[in-house]
């Protein structure tokens, strides 16, 4: 499902409005679901990546669908300006120099590969996210990921650290699923 441009827009200014609403309460805003069209209230997954000069500053998402899409926009929004481990919680002072994207994911499905070369020559660059499981391990990328990694074999390499995984480490255990975003922002 594919959004047009004013509810494109509608849930950046959610995202905004979220984070903005954050910066003054400490707490995610929310919202009346009534106020938004049917398109905008069907559970989704999403992520929601900050960007400041072009630099991660925060990015929080679900692999699946938990909330209706206008919700889950405005809580991810809120979780990955305050929220994120890996920074600080945003300061007002950083708000303007914000770039706000969001990702909506379809479904993810189960790829069937017999060896790791077979895996790496399945994936679609620039194309695919992939979630990849070994035990109660557990990583994903998002297809934006793609710009800093665009080798099928580096891609899935930092995958598996970012699993908390050898960089060379296979097993037959291994469980890939491939989803894709509508990107936005």
């Amino acid at each position: 499902m594919s959004l047009n441009k004013e509810y494109q827009q509608r849930l950046l200014e959610l995202a905004k409005s979220s984070i903005q609403h954050g910066l003054k309460t400490g707490r995610p805003l929310k919202i009346n679901l009534a106020d938004f069209p049917s398109e905008l209230t069907q559970y989704r997954a999403t992520f929601v990546t900050l960007q400041k000069h072009h630099q991660l500053r925060g990015c929080i998402g679900m692999l699946e669908a938990v909330r209706p899409l206008a919700e889950d926009i405005a809580e991810n929004a809120f979780l990955a300006a305050f929220k994120d481990p890996r920074f600080p919680p945003l300061e007002d002072s950083e708000f303007g120099e914000l770039e706000i994207h969001i990702s909506i994911l379809t479904p993810a499905e189960p790829v069937s590969f017999k060896s790791e070369q077979d895996l790496i020559s399945q994936l679609q660059p620039g194309m695919d996210g992939l979630i990849l499981e070994d035990g109660r391990r557990r990583g994903t990328f998002l297809p934006s990921v793609w710009e800093q990694l665009p080798e099928p074999a580096q891609f899935l390499r930092h995958l598996k650290q970012k699993a908390g995984l050898a960089p060379g480490y296979w097993s037959e255990t291994i469980r890939v699923y491939r989803y894709r975003t509508e990107m936005i922002g």
